[in-house]
C-alpha cells in the first residue's frame, strides 16, 4: 500500500524575538524607456520624396552647363538644413550657400564637404571661423580683402573668394563702376584667389524686366573690365529662383536656388515647371470642440459673436508657433472641407467653424498650410494674411513646432 504523502509541517520559533513576514509586493510594470521628444499635437511636415523630386526636375531643366548651388540659409527656408542638404546633393548640386557662419559650420561638422559660400559680408571676428572650416567668403571691400590675406599666410593657404558686386540692389557688393580695381587686387594677391564673381537681382520673378537687364548689363560690364584686365574669368553667378526661370542669358555658369526647390515659385507671374510640388505642410490635431449658442463670444477681446447655434473647434497652433496673428480671417482644413477661423488667433491657440463639418470629430487632422483630399492652402494664401511673402512664411514657423519627415524616397 503506498504511503499517504505527509502534511507540511511549519517551524515554530520559541526565541523570545519575532521577526515579521516579509510582505508580498506587487511586480514592477514593465515600461519601455521613454525615447525622442515628447509628441505634439501640432507640427510642420516635410514631403521627403516631394523635395527630391523637385530638385530633380529643376536639375532637368536647367542647361547641361550650368552648375546648381544650393541655397540653405535659415534651416533649409525652414524645411531643415540637413533634409535640403541630401535631397540637393542626389540631384547634382556642387555648391552650397548659407547666411551665418554658424549654420554652415554645424553642417561642415556633419560631414559635408561641398564648397560653402557665405552670402553677405564677414566682420573680423568671423573670418578665421570661415578659414578654419573651409568656408567661401563674399568680398566687397578693401579689410576684409587684407585680414583674409593675413590669414592665408598664417595658414599656409590661397583662400578662395568670389566677389560681390552692387549692381543695383545696394544692399551688399563693391559698386560695379569700383569693382574691377578691387578684383585686381584680389588678384595680386598671393594668398587670397579670386573664385568667383557675383551679383544678385532685385526684383527677377515680376512681369517687367527694365530693372533686371540694367543689372544684367552693369554685371556684364565688369565682367568685360576684368577680361580687359587680362584677368582670368572666375565662377561667375547672378541668378536666383527667379532669374533662372525667366532670365536664362543671366545663368552664366551657376545659378543660385532657394525657394524653388522647396516647390514654391518666388511669383504668380514667373514661369513654371511642371510637377513641382510644395514640399511643406503645417498641421494640427482638434484638441477641444464647443458648442456654440447665439451671443457666445470667442476668444481674447470677443472678437467673435454666434449668430446661430455654431461648432468651434480648437486647434493648439497660434502665433508663436508663427502663424499669423489674424482676426476672423484665414481658413484650416478638416475632413477636406475648409473651416473659417473665428476670433482672434492666440498665441497657443486658434479658433475653427465646423459647423458645417459635423463629421469633424475630437483629434481629426487639420491643415493649417498644404492639401488635404482636394482642398489646398497655399503658403501663398498664408502669406496674404500676414500681409508678407512666401519666404517669410515658410521660415518664420517656430522651432518648438516639430519637423517630421514623411515619404522618403525610394532607392
Amino acid at each position: 500500500m503506498n504511503a499517504l504523502p505527509q502534511p507540511e509541517t511549519e517551524t515554530v520559533s520559541f526565541a523570545n524575538t519575532t521577526e515579521p513576514k516579509a510582505e508580498r509586493r506587487p511586480a514592477r510594470p514593465v515600461v519601455e524607456p521613454l525615447t525622442g521628444t515628447p509628441p505634439r499635437s501640432a507640427w510642420v511636415e516635410v514631403d521627403l520624396t516631394k523635395l527630391h523630386r523637385n530638385f530633380q526636375l529643376i536639375a532637368r531643366d536647367k542647361p547641361p552647363g550650368v552648375k546648381l548651388l544650393s541655397v540653405v540659409k535659415d534651416d533649409g527656408y525652414g524645411h531643415g538644413a540637413p533634409a535640403v542638404v541630401r535631397a540637393a546633393v542626389e540631384a547634382g548640386a556642387l555648391w552650397l550657400a548659407f547666411s551665418t557662419v554658424e549654420e554652415a559650420v554645424a553642417l561642415r561638422e556633419a560631414g559635408v564637404a561641398l564648397p560653402m559660400l557665405l552670402l553677405g559680408d564677414r566682420q573680423e571676428r568671423e573670418l578665421r571661423w570661415c578659414v578654419e572650416h573651409n568656408l567661401t567668403c563674399c568680398v566687397s571691400e578693401r579689410a576684409a580683402l587684407t585680414r583674409l590675406a593675413e590669414l592665408g599666410g598664417r595658414y599656409n593657404r590661397c583662400i578662395p573668394v568670389h566677389l560681390k558686386v552692387n549692381t543695383g540692389m545696394n544692399r551688399y557688393g563693391v559698386r560695379w563702376n569700383d569693382a574691377v580695381p578691387l578684383a585686381i587686387e584680389i588678384a595680386a594677391s598671393r594668398t587670397v584667389r579670386l573664385e568667383g564673381i557675383l551679383s544678385h537681382f532685385a526684383q527677377s520673378d515680376e512681369a517687367d524686366k527694365t530693372f533686371a537687364m540694367m543689372q544684367l548689363a552693369r554685371f556684364k560690364e565688369v565682367l568685360l573690365g576684368l577680361a580687359e584686365a587680362g584677368l582670368p574669368t572666375p565662377v561667375r553667378h547672378l541668378c536666383n529662383s527667379g532669374g533662372f526661370l525667366d532670365l536664362p542669358q543671366a545663368h552664366f555658369d551657376m545659378v543660385r536656388l532657394g525657394i524653388l526647390p522647396m516647390g514654391v515659385f518666388p511669383s504668380s507671374v514667373c514661369r513654371r515647371i511642371p510637377g513641382l510640388e510644395p514640399a511643406m505642410s503645417v498641421k494640427a490635431r482638434i484638441a477641444a470642440i464647443q458648442q456654440l449658442q447665439p451671443g457666445d463670444c470667442v476668444g481674447y477681446g470677443m472678437r467673435f459673436t454666434a449668430t446661430g447655434r455654431q461648432r468651434i473647434a480648437v486647434l493648439p497652433i497660434g502665433y508663436g508657433d508663427g502663424f499669423p496673428r489674424v482676426r476672423n480671417q484665414g481658413f484650416a482644413l478638416v475632413r477636406g472641407k475648409r473651416a473659417p477661423l473665428v476670433g482672434g488667433v492666440a498665441m497657443d491657440a486658434l479658433t475653427i467653424d465646423i459647423t458645417d463639418i459635423p463629421e469633424a470629430e475630437l483629434w481629426d487632422e487639420a491643415v493649417l498650410m498644404g492639401c488635404q483630399g482636394e482642398e489646398e492652402i497655399s503658403v501663398h494664401e498664408v502669406a496674404k494674411l500676414k500681409n508678407s511673402v512666401s519666404y517669410d512664411v515658410l521660415t518664420s514657423w517656430r522651432e518648438r513646432l516639430p519637423r517630421i519627415y514623411v515619404n522618403p524616397p525610394s532607392r
